[in-house]
């Protein structure tokens, strides 16, 4: 800590961070250990951070974040799909496709930019707000390969016909990218996805990745 920052503020988002990171939630003492300070000062900061809708506690007294977080999140999409642009640009002129970044939304894939070829006769439709369930399509395959962290994995997704009748994916996951979950991808309309593509949207994502750090 420096004379510029606040100390309870940065406790207050270190809370944020820690419940972010779990799926059970945390409790007073959990939090209390994790931060190194008292129970009485974790009490105050959930109090806060409940009355703007940013932390929840259930029944069980385990705080968790809140739905709050979502009205912010919706701010960040913009900053994310600015900071991606190049790099699409750059796949999807590239291999011919349209490209897409694509982030986790509960349960879904949302595609939350797209980039579309300049120089192509056709090319797949494929808009912002578009969504699919996880384990359909390659950016949401290449979402939970990242989970699964499977040794055999290529390092990026293929399929074929999942999403749209004709039209073959690659895409891989994002990584290193702290709160974000999340692929970068190509969609064609081909029976098969030409070997060079699953590389090349690995570099792709690696590039979004390093402009999001």
């Amino acid at each position: 800590m420096t004379a510029e920052t606040s100390q309870t503020l940065d406790r207050g988002l270190r809370v944020l961070k820690l419940l972010a990171d779990t799926d059970h939630g945390l409790t007073v003492t959990e939090l209390s250990t994790k931060l190194g300070v008292n129970r009485t000062v974790v009490y105050r900061l959930l109090a806060t951070l409940e009355q703007h809708s940013l932390v929840r506690r259930d029944i069980g007294g385990r705080a968790r974040v809140g739905l709050g977080v979502l009205q912010l999140g919706r701010q960040v999409h913009p900053l994310v799909r600015e900071a991606a642009l190049p790099a699409l640009r750059s796949l999807a002129e590239d291999i011919g496709a349209t490209a897409h970044l694509t982030l986790v939304d509960g349960t879904e894939a949302l595609a939350v930019a797209v980039v579309e070829p300049t120089w192509t006769d056709y090319h797949v439709a494929y808009r912002p707000g578009f969504r699919h369930p996880l384990d359909r399509g390659a950016a949401g395959r290449a979402i939970l390969a990242a989970r699964a962290g499977r040794p055999d994995d290529p390092g990026y997704a293929l399929t074929h016909g999942e999403l749209e009748a004709g039209a073959s994916g690659a895409a891989a996951p994002l990584t290193g990218v702290t709160g974000l979950e999340g692929s970068v991808g190509v969609v064609m309309l081909s029976d098969a996805v030409p070997e060079r593509v699953g590389p090349r949207v690995v570099d792709a994502a690696r590039e979004v990745a390093d402009a999001l750090r």
